[in-house]
Order: C-alpha cells, then structure tokens, then sequence
C-alpha cells in the first residue's frame, strides 16, 4: 500500500479552454459514434481506456461510456475526465 500512494499523483488542473475541448469531442463522439480514448482520474491515478460515449450531460457533470473490452456501461463524472481523443 506504500508503494501505491506513492505513485499517486494529484489531479490535473485543466483550463477552460481544455474542459470545452473535451466537451467538444465528447458530443462528437457520441453523435458520429466514434471511438475514443478516454483519460480520467480516479484514487490517485490517471486511467486511460477505449469505447465509446453513450451519453453527456455537462449540466448534470455526467456521461456514459461503454468500454471496449467488457463493453460495460460506466456511469462517470466529466470533472474526472483529463483527456478525451477521438481513437
């Protein structure tokens, strides 16, 4: 366990600019339903998978996202997010 919160790291602070770009190329995704490579924050760690989004709601601070390998639906949160990119 030592070992593991020494590899953590804080949470990247994204600018304006770069949360409106992934909001972008969320709603892209979603209605071109394209692949993405989506990179999120989550106990310490920044966590890189693929799939695609189901669903965004920026209000609401969610989106849906089927993974590519288990083709699960995952419930998450757009402030967890550090990096969307189309695949």
């Amino acid at each position: 366990e030592m070992i593991n919160k020494q590899l953590e790291v804080n949470q990247p602070v994204l600018t304006e600019e770069q949360m409106e770009q992934m909001n972008f190329t969320l709603i892209e995704a979603l209605h071109t339903n394209k692949q993405v490579y989506l990179t999120y924050y989550k106990r310490g760690q920044c966590i890189t998978e693929t799939g695609f989004i189901q669903f965004v709601d920026s209000l609401g601070d969610v989106f849906i996202f089927i993974d590519e390998v288990f083709e699960l639906k995952n419930k998450m949160r757009l402030s967890e997010l550090v990096d969307v990119r189309l695949a």
